[in-house]
């Protein structure tokens, strides 16, 4: 079995146990020395579920991604003919003896890859392409007028209809005449004449075209031609190709109009035009629902989803206010208050309550407000007044005010043009089914009843619709919105939609690596990922994740774990087995958290708040009226399952809020009423999110927690450095002076190859270091400048014990579970969370400045790639920022953290529609005795 070379065995019995397994069986890694593993052998079970662990920066994506799912990509590459090969660019092997038994890969990332404004939830997982299949299908259009089917008739209609008139019934089909511009009555006649047309119906009476030509003053009245006339024979099938041959001819000669006249039985009007009540519609297409189409775009928005319009929430900033407190921001003052004075003076004349606060009125009361009536002009006529004089520029300031993004009116946001919304399924047309929450979306597919001739056409579309939809209902993602923009996404909401996806696709026999899938999820919705996951392996694939949540784990067919410690102390295999094989061995960080052995501990007891913050009406998105006590001096944590409104409150109301407040930026602000009690003590709010660092690829840690300025200091005064008269400037990669030049202190040189992939190859000239040689002469301790980028923070921590000042700024970084991290490490190689514990070991190092500085902190997840016992290094530097005077506000799930809080705000109780309210906020110890409560029921079973 594969746990024999996974003991600690001797060197050759370890090369015979790996050799003698099967690659059918097994994937087999051999000798993987990839950036910090130290020639790791490793066989993994095919068609298992394989969770990879260890500590941060202990190794586990190098194994995973660059050196496992690399190959993989490099061998697929390799299969591609020479031509297809020169396109893709140099793949280069990763550094590992050989990997055998390799399936086709696929990774699935954190990262949200997309920024395009126009990609969406719907286009992503490719639903949207069988809905506007469907819809362009089976989709009826109704008319907007009067609500009737529109149809357009069609040859066999005519001839069905002529021959469901019965035996013996004689009948004639015309078809209007219609006079071209460009010539008279009597010229179409005898176009007509020559055409072979014999008689013409002037007001219902026949008459012979021969005639009528040589008449001097034409009879006034209606003419119809007389196409056909017949004696209706059932089974006759020379009459039906006959009258089908007439029908078609009178559809052309009318003009897309005709009649059948039976004299007995009256008139029939046929049309093959697409049209109703005086409207003509677009006949449904494919493209006709592609807002990546200009066909199909809304006109309005061109198929962005919004316009640049009046913001409401800027007309009225303070709701609490009625309008005789000064409601409506736009006619306050002397000037603009002429506006608002015939409101005071005639309100009562059509009952219109100007006491009352603007969130208490009715929607007909708010709808006045814009609209106007004969005894005052509204906010329309005002605004439209103020775009009529914007060749003066006072109004054109007061105009900008209060413009802001808002949603398309005429596409609802779903950027479709507004006769999409005609053509409908089921009652519903293709805008309702992309605004409707996805698990609402599903329930509707399913129970749609179609014609049986709609089902037909139909069935294979309504089947992928509704298993994908399944799936995405079953990775947590039910409250989302097919019309949902990708790039609004969180990292873990993406790839569970790249997971979804690829379970619509139903792929057999390849491998799947996952990167922290759990990321984003309440330990609820964790317990639903864990079973896609088993269905994705019983499919028949092998499914590898990267993860640190502890559910995942136990789910487990098989546990690698990697260690023992990170960066350099890592890249070992510690344990290969089940998770009863981990326990009982139990030496690894791993096995101690699982056993209970170690726990995640702040070592202080709840701090007692004393000053809240408080948001009042929280009400954007799905929230409901939330009003939420934030209290500061604490370590304030914010939960509940996935799409029950965290960031909403969090991102869009109380971060921008306050940014605003304070003077700090300028964000869209979430609707809300307003922010309320100890709003003063606080004169700085952060946001550390998981957006990289810096823009640049010259952007590392080091040069971010400004550490980098003492060590350039240090190089600069070294013998050498002086005698050359070498400034610190000289030792910065960033600027001209000691820099390599050909690379710009790249250490690469990035070879643009047209239609191909860009190749990054190693500079020639300084190899790499970043430096010209002659910088490099000028060593401290026998170390270069190039040297100290190539080491860890760990290791510099040693290297420069007795620098004081380098050491207060490194240690930070060692604090917050980097230490592992290269000093010289580009920053666009960090992952999400490793880019928001850099943020926050720059905040550690800032100076606490004044003594009544408050900073509010504010996380988005901070536990991301972060293992067990590094969330304790993560807390402990959280307690730090607290004791500087600070508050800290945490968006999580992991209920370690949670366990670790002063103050829980608990959102539900469920995602999407059935979500958005404050279902608990107080201490940990009282959420804990709540009855029906998600996150209680997860921290009783943690305990």
């Amino acid at each position: 079995m594969v746990t024999l070379y996974l003991m600690k065995v001797a060197e050759s019995k370890e090369k015979v146990a790996i050799e003698s397994l099967d690659p059918k069986a097994f994937i087999i890694i051999k000798n993987a020395r990839v950036n910090n593993l130290k020639g790791v052998d490793v066989a993994i079970p095919r068609n298992k579920l394989v969770v990879i662990t260890g500590l941060s920066g202990s190794g586990k994506s190098s194994l995973a991604f660059d050196t496992l799912f690399a190959e993989g990509q490099r061998m697929y590459v390799e299969s591609l003919s020479s031509y297809a090969r020169q396109f893709l660019g140099r793949m280069e092997k990763p550094d590992v003896e050989y990997i055998k038994g390799v399936s086709p890969a696929i990774a699935i990332q954190q990262k949200v890859n997309t920024r395009n404004p126009r990609s969406t939830v719907g286009t992503t997982t490719e639903i949207y392409d069988y809905l506007k299949l469907l819809f362009s299908r089976v989709g009826k259009t109704y008319s907007p007028v009067s609500g009737e089917e529109v149809k357009r008739h069609t040859v066999s209609d005519v001839v069905d209809y002529m021959f469901g008139l019965g035996d013996g019934t004689r009948l004639m089909l015309t078809c209007p005449l219609r006079i071209a511009e460009d010539r008279t009555l009597a010229q179409e006649l005898e176009l007509l004449l020559q055409k072979g047309y014999t008689r013409i119906l002037v007001d219902g009476e026949v008459a012979f075209v021969e005639e009528l030509v040589g008449q001097k003053k034409l009879p006034k009245g209606e003419y119809e031609i007389l196409i056909d006339r017949a004696v209706i024979q059932t089974g006759d099938e020379d009459l039906q190709f006959r009258l089908a041959d007439s029908v078609q001819t009178a559809f052309f000669e009318g003009h897309g109009d005709c009649k059948v006249i039976a004299p007995e039985l009256g008139v029939q009007t046929f049309s093959d035009r697409f049209e109703l009540d005086a409207i003509s519609f677009e006949v449904p297409s494919v493209n006709f629902f592609s807002f990546n189409n200009p066909y199909g775009a809304c006109k309005t928005c061109e198929g962005f989803g919004s316009v640049l319009g009046i913001d409401p929430d800027l007309v009225f900033p303070d709701k609490s206010l009625s309008v005789y407190e000064g409601a409506i921001a736009p006619w306050r003052g002397e000037t603009m208050s002429k506006w608002l004075k015939p409101l005071l003076k005639s309100g009562i004349e059509f009952d219109f309550p100007i006491h009352r606060p603007y969130e208490e009125l009715d929607d007909w009361h708010k709808e006045v407000l814009w609209k106007g009536n004969r005894y005052f002009k509204g906010l329309d006529a005002f605004f439209e007044e103020l775009s009529s004089r914007t060749h003066q520029i006072q109004y054109r300031v007061l105009l900008s005010r209060f413009r802001g993004r808002t949603t398309c009116p005429d596409c609802r946001g779903t950027r479709l043009r507004k006769d999409a919304a005609y053509v409908k399924v089921g009652g519903r047309s293709i805008i309702d089914a992309v605004l409707l929450p996805i698990d609402e979306a599903l329930v509707f597919f399913q129970e749609l009843q179609l014609s049986e001739a709609d089902e037909k056409v139909a069935r294979r579309l309504l089947k992928e619709i509704i298993s994908r939809l399944s799936y995405m209902v079953q990775v947590g993602l039910g409250y989302l919105t097919l019309n949902r923009l990708t790039s609004s996404l969180s990292g873990g909401e993406f790839q569970r939609i790249k997971l979804a996806t690829s379970l619509g696709s139903a792929l057999v026999g390849s491998m799947y690596i996952l990167d922290e899938p759990s990321i984003g999820l309440h330990p609820r919705d964790t317990d639903r990922l864990i079973e896609v996951l088993k269905s994705l392996r019983d499919l028949g694939n092998t499914v590898i994740v990267v993860e640190h949540e502890e559910k995942v784990m136990r789910a487990a067919d098989e546990l690698i774990d990697i260690g023992p410690d990170a960066g350099a102390h890592g890249g070992q295999l510690m344990f290969q087995g089940s998770l009863e094989q981990l326990l009982a061995q139990g030496h690894t960080h791993t096995a101690r958290y699982l056993n209970g052995d170690a726990k995640i501990d702040s070592g202080r007891s709840p701090r007692r708040p004393t000053h809240f913050l408080q948001i009042r009406g929280a009400r954007e998105h799905n929230l409901k009226q939330v009003d939420a006590k934030i209290p500061l001096g604490c370590l304030t944590v914010v939960t509940g399952v996935s799409g029950s409104g965290k960031s909403t409150l969090i991102k869009k109301i109380l971060y921008p809020a306050l940014a605003k407040q304070l003077g700090l930026v300028q964000e869209e602000i979430g609707k809300f009423d307003r922010l309320e009690d100890d709003v003063d003590e606080i004169t700085q709010v952060e946001f550390v999110d998981q957006n990289p660092i810096g823009k640049s690829s010259r952007s590392n840690p080091v040069t971010y927690v400004k550490a980098y300025d003492p060590i350039r200091a240090l190089y600069a005064e070294q013998s050498m450095a002086k005698q050359r008269g070498y400034k610190p400037a000289f030792f910065s990669f960033n600027v001209d002076g000691g820099r390599c030049e050909a690379c710009q202190g790249e250490g690469t040189v990035t070879v643009e190859m047209q239609f191909m992939a860009d190749i990054h190859l190693t500079c020639e000239a300084c190899k790499g270091k970043r430096f010209k040689q002659e910088i490099l002469d000028v060593t401290y301790k026998d170390k270069t400048i190039a040297d100290v980028l190539a080491m860890t923070i760990d290791e510099a921590m040693e290297f420069f014990a007795d620098k004081t000042a380098i050491i207060n700024r490194l240690q930070p970084l060692q604090e917050v579970g980097l230490g592992y991290i290269g000093m010289g490490q580009s920053s666009n190689t960090l992952s999400g969370g490793e880019a928001q514990r850099v943020k926050l070991a720059a905040y550690l190092n800032k100076p606490t400045g004044k003594a009544k500085d408050h900073i509010l902190f504010i996380f988005d997840e901070p536990t991301t790639g972060l293992h067990m016992h590094d969330i304790n290094k993560l807390l402990f530097s959280l307690n730090a920022l607290i004791e500087q005077g600070h508050s800290v506000l945490i968006i999580e799930h992991n209920t370690e953290v949670i366990k670790s809080a002063d103050w829980v705000l608990d959102l539900g109780p469920e995602g999407g529609h059935g979500g958005g309210h404050l279902v608990f906020q107080g201490t940990v110890a009282d959420l804990k005795k709540e009855k029906d409560n998600y996150t209680a029921r997860y921290l009783r079973e943690s305990i």
